[in-house]
């Protein structure tokens, strides 16, 4: 299940108020671009690329946490009925199936880590997947990014990236573009911006 256009809007200005921070316009470019992507890709819904969009960093509601906001975020949708959105909070930092490619701080329980890593094995990626994870690559405060630029960006920040992560998101860059017939850059209609 989902939640409308507006309530995601609104739940998203909620957290925002919970714990400010250039999360909340990182995610509405998130769901700019999953939009516009989605409406060229034959068989998938703008509106829910949209929403997911921009919920899938709503665990930062919960204050500033690494892997922590991929688990708060889960279990936050969970408890509101919105499985689909819950799904993303999950899978949009793992374009590597696996919870060691998770590129930050583990500042979670043993058992939460367990959990994420559970429900994490149990899913079978989907474009929604997919495409979220490219948009969480693309995405920055201030604008598209240009998605190496982004993934740089992040190698500082942490320190790490891996290389088979960093090769997946080109070749996520690369299925969307196949799939549309078009240039990401050109399709999302924003000047990218350099870190």
């Amino acid at each position: 299940m989902l939640p409308t256009r507006e309530e995601a809007e609104k739940l998203l200005l909620d957290a925002e108020q919970c714990n400010p921070g250039a999360w909340g316009n990182h995610s509405r470019i998130a769901a700019e671009c999953a939009e516009k992507i989605a409406a060229l890709c034959e068989g998938m819904d703008a509106n829910k690329a949209y929403i997911l969009g921009l919920l899938h960093d709503i665990g930062r509601k919960f204050g500033v946490k690494h892997f922590g906001h991929i688990y708060d975020g889960y279990k936050y949708m969970l408890r509101l009925g919105y499985d689909e959105v819950a799904r993303i909070c999950l899978t949009h930092s793992f374009n590597i199936q696996e919870i060691n490619s998770y590129v930050g701080n583990f500042d979670v329980t043993k058992e939460e880590q367990q959990e994420i890593e559970d429900a994490l094995r149990s899913v079978v990626y989907d474009d929604y997947d997919r495409l979220i994870q490219l948009c969480d690559a693309i995405a920055g405060a201030e604008g598209v990014m240009d998605i190496e630029a982004r993934m740089a960006d992040v190698k500082r920040r942490y320190g790490n990236y891996p290389k088979d992560k960093w090769d997946n998101n080109l070749a996520l860059k690369k299925m969307f573009e196949k799939k549309m017939g078009r240039n990401i850059y050109e399709v999302v209609g924003m000047e990218v911006q350099s870190c």
